[in-house]
């Protein structure tokens, strides 16, 4: 009876009472397996199945054909089971079709199902199925080609070599005398000779360098300095040289070369500056250097002017304007040997300068420049001496005397007490401005060059004679032929050589 006193009826909670009977017995454990494994397996056969694909039909299967039998022979008997084959004569020769390769079948056809893990892959030691990798092991030389058979020649008499591979590569033995260059770019490899009975004492290669620290080495300058150019209708060659005493003992070049153009094509101006410091001087090479750069630059800012003053032939102007800027240059020098702390006479140099047109109908040739050094003219094939005579009265000033030698002052002979407001001693007399302008012929070669190579070009004969022989026709020397010549040594001449030599056309 529920609360409101209703009596349900039996058959309601028939099926309750059989749910929860306490009579019946518990089911227990299954016996059947029920592992991973075991439920993949039921899975995977229960989808297997489901998914299996159609047959294909009849009509478009082919029949296999069936294996024959194989003919084994009885091992108790000699019985040969070819033997008793028909000849191929006697039955005919059944014609084989070719065998149609399996169509392709298509990516959509193909489902996609996973099947049984039945993939065995192979172990480490065994070899990997399917086509071949690239081999990695050595691979024998293949076999050389074979040679053409050469045409049929007589042979000739005597033994027979094999070709030299070597002499594919060498020249004829007349290109230094037929193929050479003219200038001298080709032929037998320049030597450095000596002239004279005896050889110089000095080695004739570098053997020391100069010593270095590091807060000198933008003072270091190279042993030998080489140039050249072409000009109009003229040809320059310039060479710079450490002498043999130098090289030997580990000194700088004192000597110092500066060729540059200013200007382009006919108004162009070429300068060649040729500065030797003193012996002795511990910044000897520094003040060649000096000299060097600050003439160049003066003449860098003139360079137009003095250009067209060449080319007018204006004489006078040329001089005056070229001597004050030589004296800038040594007012520069003085001032540096002040800064320096040095006597004025130390930090000196010679300087020595070309000035030369690249206008081809300009042959006009400027020289100019203060101390030592040599102006020569190879022409004829005989050398002249174009060094500026100076007055010997010039040598202490201005000449006090008239044309008729009457001194235009009186000599009264009273010593000059120094004056108070000197400093010091009263400077050395300043070098003589050398100038000279001549108009070149055709054939003429100028040399400019520092008294390392004037002195034995005035003191010793063997040396221009040798150089007039070199430097006439054909033409002009090769950068290293015209270095060889400059290097021509004579016993007792081992300073620094700096020249420069102009061919005219």
């Amino acid at each position: 009876m529920s609360q409101q006193g209703e009596k349900p009826a039996a058959h309601e909670d028939d099926w309750w009472r059989k749910l929860y009977d306490e009579t019946a017995p518990d089911t227990g454990p299954s016996s059947a397996p029920d592992s991973l494994d075991d439920r993949f397996d039921s899975v995977s056969d229960t989808v297997s199945e489901a998914v299996e694909p159609e047959p294909e039909p009849e009509s478009e299967r082919e029949p296999e054909p069936l294996p024959l039998p194989e003919v084994r022979p009885d091992p108790r008997t000699a019985w040969d089971p070819y033997r008793e084959q028909a000849p191929p004569s006697e039955e005919p020769e059944r014609k084989l079709e070719p065998e149609r390769e399996p169509e392709p079948v298509p990516v959509a056809t193909q489902a996609a199902v996973p099947g049984p893990r039945n993939t065995v892959f192979p172990a480490p030691w065994e070899a990997p199925a399917g086509p071949p990798g690239p081999r990695t092991f050595a691979v024998p030389k293949p076999p050389e080609p074979e040679l053409l058979p050469a045409p049929l020649t007589p042979p000739a008499a005597g033994p027979t070599t094999a070709p030299d591979p070597v002499a594919l590569h060498e020249l004829p033995p007349d290109w230094a005398a037929s193929d050479a260059p003219a200038d001298g770019g080709g032929g037998a490899r320049p030597l450095v000779d000596h002239l004279g009975d005896r050889p110089p004492t000095y080695d004739a290669e570098p053997a020391a360098l100069p010593a270095a620290t590091s807060e000198n080495l933008d003072a270091l300058v190279p042993d030998t300095v080489l140039d050249g150019a072409r000009y109009g209708t003229y040809t320059l060659r310039a060479a710079s040289v450490r002498g043999d005493s130098a090289r030997f003992r580990g000194e700088p070049r004192r000597d110092a070369l500066l060729t540059a153009r200013f200007g382009a094509a006919e108004s162009a101006l070429v300068l060649v500056a040729v500065a030797g410091g003193v012996r002795g001087g511990e910044g000897a090479h520094l003040a060649a250097a000096d000299a060097c750069r600050w003439i160049g630059g003066a003449v860098a800012r003139s360079h137009a002017r003095l250009s067209e003053d060449i080319r007018a032939g204006r004489r006078a102007d040329l001089k005056s304007g070229l001597h004050r800027l030589t004296d800038r240059t040594y007012g520069k020098l003085r001032a540096r040997a002040a800064e320096l702390g040095v006597e004025p006479g130390e930090y000196t140099t010679s300087l020595r300068c070309l000035l030369l047109s690249a206008d081809p109908d300009c042959r006009t040739r400027v020289f100019f420049g203060v101390g030592s050094g040599g102006l020569f003219r190879l022409r004829d094939g005989l050398w002249q001496d174009l060094e500026p005579v100076i007055p010997e009265e010039a040598a202490s000033g201005v000449s006090e005397a008239g044309p008729d030698g009457d001194r235009l002052t009186m000599d009264l002979q009273i010593t000059t007490p120094p004056s108070p407001y000197s400093d010091g001693p009263a400077p050395p007399p300043a070098e003589l401005f050398r100038f000279r302008a001549s108009v070149a012929r055709p054939g003429d070669t100028l040399l400019l060059c520092s008294n390392g190579f004037a002195e034995p070009m005035r003191d010793e004969p063997e040396l221009p004679d040798e150089l007039a022989e070199r430097w006439g026709p054909p033409g002009p020397p090769g950068l290293p032929a015209f270095l060889a010549d400059t290097q021509l040594r004579i016993k007792g001449y081992a300073d620094d050589r700096t020249c420069a030599a102009v061919w005219e056309a």
